[in-house]
């Protein structure tokens, strides 16, 4: 597997310091399930009463272990609760080797945590097609329970980590009726990201107490809004996994709050974005902001359509201001445009208007505006009130060299 040597330009500067979740211990482990040298194995266990909600990938040829927790979610939350995570192995693409892997795994849990096989919910993140050594995982999880503590999740952050350059967390406190509550959550996430989830494994827990529906509409609708508007290479992974934990041990019901569900979505939002940071081979953060458009969803259309295009990824990586690139990307779409009516910019400079280029566009100054590390295209389609942001990378050699050698 590609060897990863250099953390992203994009990255930040630390890792946050997190704040330990009532309700919840973790424990990481190197069990050897492809990688040597290094932990590939998390294990997070959740007080009794914790509410489990989850989104997963869309993929028609998606995993056994998200099979498994789609099956899961949404039953009895009145036990504890349990995840277990490995690198290196997707666990995908391996028929029903892949089924007996999650069976072996989740029952080696129950008996070893006391949690009820039905709350134990796996994920595996990897290569595709290559049947997993799941009793390398199930003879490291004694050891796994024994040292469960609640100050772990930079460790877990770091063991689920694949061709990330960089672990990936985010935390927010939030005051509800005079008490605090805490959200705090990690990600995983470099390559195979696109809509519908994407390579992508998130957890992100809190100790507020959230019923398990209201969990669930929440989750679904701020990850539309998250990591749904991200995109690095336009593929969508068989393993995409994001699960959210409420343990309640704080004893603050935050079902329905708007200073919670704010919370939360800045941590989601934060957690996409880290991922689009650690974009495989990027050098550059964009950022793109469409406005006008006949509705939202055809704003983000747009948007997607931009920020999947090699040809201005590309650009972006060149450092080249090519505006007309944007002009193509808008018109393949398949959403509402007119040519006549369109309006591009980068950052603050107006590229292009009322469909021809602005007489006030000065090359020299997009081209040192594209020199930046962090980019924002403006497209405004003046054809009504849609709007849409989205997040995406440049292009690099970088991304070739990771996925040619990713398998050796």
């Amino acid at each position: 597997m590609a060897k990863i040597t250099k953390v992203s330009p994009l990255a930040p500067a630390s890792f946050p310091s997190l704040p330990e979740i009532d309700g919840l211990r973790l424990a990481t482990i190197a069990a050897g399930v492809r990688y040597q040298g290094r932990t590939d194995v998390m294990m997070a266990v959740m007080d009794p009463g914790t509410s489990v909600a989850g989104v997963f990938t869309r993929s028609a040829t998606r995993s056994a272990p998200v099979l498994d927790c789609q099956a899961k979610i949404g039953g009895a939350s009145d036990g504890p609760a349990a995840i277990v995570v490995n690198s290196g192995n997707s666990n995908a693409f391996t028929g029903h080797y892949g089924q007996t892997s999650v069976a072996e795994v989740t029952r080696a849990v129950a008996e070893v945590t006391g949690v009820p096989v039905e709350r134990v919910f796996t994920s595996s993140t990897g290569v595709i097609g290559e049947p997993m050594k799941h009793e390398r995982i199930v003879a490291k999880l004694g050891d796994l329970n024994a040292t469960l503590r609640p100050d772990a999740l930079e460790e877990a952050a770091r063991a689920i980590m694949t061709t990330d350059t960089f672990p990936k967390g985010a935390s927010k406190t939030v005051g509800i009726d005079g008490k605090t509550v805490k959200i705090a959550g990690i990600a995983k996430g470099s390559g195979m990201i696109a809509p519908d989830m994407a390579t992508m494994l998130v957890y992100i827990f809190t100790d507020a107490r959230v019923e398990q529906g209201a969990l669930q509409s929440m989750l679904s609708a701020m990850t539309d809004r998250t990591f749904n508007c991200i995109t690095v290479d336009s593929d969508t992974s068989t393993s995409d996994t994001l699960l959210l934990a409420a343990t309640g041990a704080s004893g603050v019901d935050a079902t329905g709050n708007a200073e919670f569900a704010a919370g939360l979505e800045d941590v989601m939002l934060d957690l996409a974005k880290q991922v689009v940071r650690d974009g495989e081979g990027a050098t550059k953060f964009v950022e793109i902001r469409v406005t006008g458009a006949a509705s939202d969803a055809d704003a983000k259309v747009h948007g997607m359509a931009i920020a999947n295009s090699p040809l201005i990824k590309t650009a972006i990586a060149g450092e080249d201001p090519n505006w007309g690139r944007v002009v193509m990307a808008i018109g393949k779409s398949g959403a509402a445009a007119d040519r006549d009516l369109l309006s591009i910019s980068f950052g603050d400079i107006l590229v292009a208007e009322k469909g021809w280029v602005s007489p006030s566009y000065k090359e020299a100054e997009a081209a040192a505006y594209m020199k930046g590390q962090e980019l924002v295209i403006g497209v405004d389609l003046g054809l009504g009130e849609g709007q849409a942001t989205v997040w995406t990378c440049d292009l690099t050699h970088g991304y070739i060299e990771i996925n040619a050698d990713y398998r050796s």
